[in-house]
């Protein structure tokens, strides 16, 4: 298209820049994000590697993952089929937000009684090292000299590796990646492991069919005390259009990790996100066991007791169904050695073919196809029309048919407008009468026989929870998030509705499908008007176009609408947490106590209305956008395409017919099971 565009007239007018405005406007860079869960040794890093076909591009071997690094994979796209370039991207944490972790465990001694402080020091011991980092202040673990082969992190820019071969690229990545085992004959031969700085690292595989519009990502089961580092972690979770949950065959349905992470992270990948499918990878398939039907036998009941124990999941049941549920049995290593069973039987290949089928229909290979079309079609109708002044009939049509269609849109958003209203109003009567003992469920919190189960260190516990912000994950135990469990009984009342309102299935649109089936019936108009057949042509792309950006737009504006509850929330309780966290020494831990339980019972009268109000406001603005940006867009494509004449527009016939093949073929792609 861009050689299309250099053909355009140079000539200033409305269509001649309208035509050069919409092929700038073609893109095809998002991708489809596929997360992968799981805990260290479920077997992620040889999923990734078998299923991308590129043997360890994840380091393995001596040393251990580090939890709280994400690593993306993904092809190399600036490699042909020459260059066989592998390459990783390092994106750190910024010098700053080191510096204030420093400082909140070194600067000043309280944080030592923070949750958090042994895994902290294990950073410190695995950057500076055991002796170096002794008696040492914050502003001197600042000082460059322990920064010389990683400058990017002072200067705040991405460190960028390339290699010839994946096993070069995964040996050389290990320092910014993974933590070395205690028997480790590396640990004592590098002296700084990078990975405490690193927030992200992209690997860049070059000759990946798979990955040229999909991206695997290597996930930690929460979020991070490190702000930045958290924030990237929710938008990734909340871009998946799948969840790979990989664990240990053996202990498939029965191991608590799994299902908490699914569980913690519902929310997030489902009505605060935008999932599609949910596949729970049992590995290590064949793992002692040497008979093929034995094999077999295991991943039959590997497959029904997941699946008995996914309806039984109440809190992840309000995200999704039990159609978005697929079980998979995989073995790594029976897929390459192939000793007891057939590739198929590894169930790799049926994962390949996932990602393949994913890349192959990526909407936005097809958008961008179909937006050629309707441009070449309006530059072939522009330069084969006698004037633009004898449009006037189909215009008059497609003026009333806009009207009556903005209608129909416009009536399901306010009937669900209504519903959510009502809803809420219900959550937040609930929430002033059950926030009290939601708070002392968290803060006192007791076992199964009513026992306090606080434990002795747990004003460590609640110290981290208010040090960031009502939530915090400790090292044994489920996640905390006091201001989620707060806002339980507003997201209880909307999930369902929300769900049906926003549901993350592609081929059901939001608001009752309300925005796909807008329609100026251009393939009517066509019957009776032929002169302007291609114009009609292209408005119809830019139909199609608007629709697919709106759709777009709604998904990631409802992760924010849904997700405002628990953030105003969290707002309203922050004056709380801060002070609560100014408490030291004797009486720490009643003090934090008396100090929330004060702010709850102070707060509870406005703090829900206000998340109400919040979420309702922010639904009101979606609706008004969706409204003025369909109408604007087509007024402006139908004043610009029927009502303005270009000058000395160029013939594209031939590429008009190329991009009509590749579309349909495209199109009939899509359309197959």
């Amino acid at each position: 298209m861009s050689l299309v565009k250099k053909r355009l007239p140079a000539q200033d007018n409305k269509l001649n820049n309208f035509l050069k405005d919409k092929i700038n406007d073609l893109e095809t860079d998002k991708r489809e994000v596929v997360g992968v869960f799981g805990r260290t040794g479920a077997g992620k890093s040889s999923l990734i590697n078998a299923v991308i076909g590129a043997k360890n591009i994840l380091p393995t071997g001596d040393v251990s993952a580090c939890t709280s690094v994400m690593i993306k994979v993904e092809a190399n796209t600036d490699a042909n089929k020459r260059n066989k370039t592998y390459q990783a991207d390092i994106e750190f944490i910024t010098k700053e937000e080191w510096k204030d972790e420093l400082f909140h465990f070194l600067g000043d001694k309280a944080g030592q009684e923070d949750d958090d402080y042994p895994d902290f020091d294990k950073k410190l011991s695995a950057l500076y090292g055991k002796k170096e980092k002794e008696n040492k202040t914050s502003e001197m673990l600042m000082e460059k000299k322990y920064f010389k082969e990683i400058l990017e992190f002072l200067e705040n820019k991405k460190k960028i590796l390339t290699c010839e071969s994946a096993e070069k690229l995964s040996t050389t990545l290990a320092r910014f990646t993974r933590v070395p085992r205690r028997d480790s004959k590396d640990e004592e031969s590098l002296k700084s492991w990078f990975w405490p700085l690193v927030k992200c690292v992209t690997v860049r595989v070059p000759n990946n069919d798979l990955l040229q519009h999909v991206t695997l990502v290597d996930l930690p089961g929460n979020g991070d005390r490190n702000k930045s580092r958290d924030k990237m972690w929710k938008q990734l979770v909340g871009s998946c259009s799948t969840v790979w949950i990989v664990t240990d065959i053996n202990r498939a349905a029965g191991e608590k990790e799994p299902w908490e992470i699914l569980e913690s992270a519902s929310s997030l990948i489902g009505n605060g996100g935008e999932c599609q499918h949910i596949h729970f990878i049992c590995s290590k398939s064949d793992f002692n066991l040497n008979d093929r039907e034995a094999i077999l036998n295991r991943n039959m009941r590997a497959k029904t007791e997941v699946s008995e124990q996914f309806s039984e999941e109440k809190t992840i049941k309000k995200h999704f169904n039990d159609e978005c549920l697929k079980v998979f049995t995989v073995s790594s290593n029976e897929f390459l050695e192939k000793k007891h069973l057939n590739p198929d039987e590894t169930e790799i290949p049926k994962l390949k073919e996932f990602l393949q089928k994913l890349n192959d229909c990526h909407s936005e290979t097809v958008n961008y196809v179909s937006g050629a079309h309707g441009i070449l079609s309006l530059i072939q109708g522009a330069s084969h029309r006698d004037g633009a002044s004898k449009n006037t009939d189909v215009c008059t049509d497609l003026d009333k048919k806009m009207k009556d269609e903005l209608d129909k849109v416009r009536k399901p958003m306010e009937e669900a407008y209504k519903v959510f209203e009502k809803c809420l109003s219900e959550g937040v009567e609930r929430s002033k009468g059950s926030c009290e003992s939601d708070l002392m469920s968290v803060i006192h919190p007791r076992d199964v026989e009513g026992e306090d189960a606080t434990g002795g260190g747990f004003h460590q516990t609640l110290k981290s929870v208010v040090n960031k912000g009502g939530t915090h994950k400790p090292k044994n135990g489920e996640q905390i998030n006091l201001n989620g469990r707060l806002a339980s009984c507003l997201t209880d009342s909307i999930d369902e509705e929300f769900k049906k309102t926003f549901p993350n299935e592609r081929k059901c649109g939001p608001f009752n499908n309300a925005i796909n089936k807008f329609s100026l019936d251009t393939k009517s108009l066509i019957e009776k008007y032929k002169d302007v057949k291609l114009q009609l042509i292209f408005l119809k792309t830019e139909e199609d176009k608007i629709k697919t950006e709106l759709n777009k737009m709604i998904r990631e504006r409802k992760k924010t609408i849904y997700n405002s509850l628990n953030e105003t929330i969290g707002e309203n309780m922050q004056e709380g947490y801060d002070e609560a966290a100014g408490f030291r020494g004797e009486g720490l831990l009643k003090n934090m106590r008396d100090t929330l339980e004060k702010h709850v019972r102070a707060a509870k009268n406005i703090m829900f209305e206000r998340a109400k109000d919040e979420m309702m406001n922010q639904l009101r603005d979606l609706m008004k956008e969706i409204l003025e940006k369909l109408e604007k867009t087509m007024q402006k494509s139908i004043e610009l395409s029927l009502k303005t004449d270009g000058d000395s527009i160029p013939d594209v016939t031939q590429q008009l017919k190329e991009v009509n093949d590749y579309y349909n073929d495209l199109k009939a792609q899509q359309q197959r099971p």
